[in-house]
């Protein structure tokens, strides 16, 4: 799963010349809340909604509103931009989990992507949530079977033989360790009904957590 897979392509940009009043106007309008800065064809920036909101005007100011919107049309972004900006991007072919944790490293909420030198998306933690949500299966309709088994190899295979014994397909699965022998196994069946085969999990001597079907895990 690669990033280009779930970027925005083509964002929306901004230059330094551009005035924050239309940069929180191209905000409203796309309903975007990061806008990526262009210089000669090459990224210097990246500016939020939070960003422009510090920069303008309180609305406990004693100005008028015609004095406000003199100030937004004339400030430009690259007054209040740092001459240098450390800017944190990830390659388009970078896989999804490299993104987020980027962007939990550095505490960002968006990163701009690139191709080859060149600015083509920006990937932020919605999409981030998109990938996870299609990772577990979340919308499908099926089970959800958590196991816990010993950490050792050939428990997945043994799992899965057990399963497809009964002519059931596995949609998802995804693995979880907490330092301890044990690991815990979350799988997504194509079945509404996961009893049986928890059941002869458990006759495999695997420990069963918890069986729940689609509805409970429908957003």
């Amino acid at each position: 799963m690669f990033v280009r897979n779930y970027m925005s392509a083509n964002p929306v940009t901004i230059t330094r010349k551009t005035t924050v009043a239309d940069a929180l106007d191209l905000m409203r309008r796309h309903n975007i809340r990061r806008l990526p800065v262009m210089e000669n064809g090459e990224l210097v920036g990246i500016v939020t909604d939070r960003d422009l909101r510090e920069i303008s005007p309180s609305p406990a100011t004693s100005l008028s509103i015609f004095e406000l919107n003199y100030l937004l049309a004339k400030a430009k972004i690259g007054d209040f931009m740092p001459k240098k900006q450390q800017i944190h991007v990830i390659d388009a072919d970078a896989y999804i989990e490299e993104a987020a944790l980027l962007m939990r490293e550095h505490k960002v909420g968006a990163l701009p992507v690139t191709s080859q030198g060149e600015l083509v998306g920006i990937i932020t933690e919605t999409n981030i949530f998109d990938a996870l949500i299609e990772i577990m299966g979340i919308t499908e309709a099926g089970c959800r079977i958590d196991v816990e088994a010993d950490d050792k190899p050939g428990v997945l295979a043994d799992i899965s033989q057990v399963i497809g014994a009964l002519g059931v397909n596995i949609s998802r699965i995804a693995l979880f360790r907490n330092g301890t022998p044990k690991v815990k196994i979350v799988i997504r069946i194509n079945t509404e009904d996961g009893g049986q085969i928890a059941d002869k999990l458990k006759e495999h001597g695997y420990d069963i957590l918890a069986v729940n079907s689609y509805e409970e895990f429908r957003p």
